[in-house]
């Protein structure tokens, strides 16, 4: 029988089981996110829209911040917020690229704790209402086709600028098959010679330039490009698999703007099915569809030219 005045006795636990080692502070970064600013640039009666999402992040000497609340090197957001506002007042906003080195430049350059910054900008796109040269020239309406997108990061004197775009929905109604792959006990998918391709593209692309370069790329006019390309090739290609048809898509990007390192490509396959109408007395030859939202097969890939190594982050979200 057990003493139970005996003193308490605890067995050694395993080496596996001891506390953990004091917690330490990993990478970190803080700054104002979403910050809506729209310029209006006057040229008499005619006016010029510029509408941006900015995001800013920053990083550097900021472990006392952390550790023990001194803020001593800590560059508030709201003033991160402020800058974003006068600089579209002081420098105008030529481009989202433009726009955002010149930020990520001032945060870095002037701010001995900050030694990291990555501005991210989505641009939304406006077509003026009317005929050329006929009615208000400051009316007007929001353009489709996609956001454009950059992400510039600065630090120790290295540039990485990363343009892309989202939400740029297309459709091939034919010239898109399916067929000839695996099988097992579970695949019920019929193969497929006529099938209907869509997709909203998600799409990244790595420019090669840094500040010691003779000069920087157009970024208006590679974007421009990119996005003709990468279109092009989606309605040239006559498809056998997604992933063909995202590999044409960004070989043409590398083959003609030689600016572009690398493009990433996140594709969701936006499935069309047929409809059965046989309960109806009806035949449908490949005219009536439904279109499912969910679930959906996500193809994604880097396209590189060659000799270049992959930077662009998998994980698409997160840019």
């Amino acid at each position: 029988m057990t003493d139970p005045t005996a003193p308490a006795t605890h067995p050694t636990p395993p080496a596996a089981a001891r506390p953990a080692g004091p917690a330490v502070l990993g990478p970190n970064q803080y700054g104002k996110a979403d910050v809506r600013v729209v310029r209006v640039v006057r040229s008499g009666d005619t006016h010029h829209i510029k509408d941006l999402n900015v995001s800013i992040a920053l990083s550097g000497a900021m472990d006392d911040v952390h550790y023990s609340g001194s803020n001593a090197n800590c560059l508030p957001t709201d003033t991160t917020k402020n800058t974003v506002y006068a600089f579209a007042k002081e420098h105008g906003i030529a481009s989202p690229e433009e726009f955002a080195i010149l930020l990520a430049r001032h945060f870095v350059g002037s701010q001995e704790s900050v030694h990291r910054a990555r501005v991210r900008v989505e641009e939304y796109a406006w077509d003026r209402i009317g005929r050329e040269g006929e009615g208000p020239a400051h009316s007007f309406v929001r353009k489709g086709g996609g956001v454009r997108l950059t992400q510039v990061t600065h630090e120790g004197g290295r540039w990485e600028v990363v343009s892309g775009v989202k939400g740029l929905t297309v459709l091939n109604s034919t010239d898109s098959e399916f067929w000839g792959f695996v099988k097992d006990k579970y695949t019920t998918l019929p193969e497929t010679h006529d099938r209907i391709l869509a997709t909203d593209v998600s799409g990244r692309w790595r420019f090669g330039w840094h500040e010691d370069a003779a000069e920087a790329p157009d970024w208006d006019t590679s974007w421009t490009q990119v996005r003709r390309h990468l279109l092009d090739a989606f309605a040239g290609t006559y498809s056998l698999s997604l992933q063909q048809t995202m590999f044409e898509m960004g070989s043409r990007i590398i083959a003609h703007r030689p600016e572009i390192d690398e493009v990433r490509f996140s594709l969701p396959n936006k499935h069309h099915f047929l409809v059965d109408l046989e309960p109806f007395g009806l035949k449908n030859d490949n005219e009536v569809f439904f279109a499912a939202d969910r679930p959906y097969g996500l193809i994604e890939a880097t396209i590189l030219r060659e000799g270049h190594e992959a930077r662009i982050p998998a994980d698409l979200s997160n840019l």
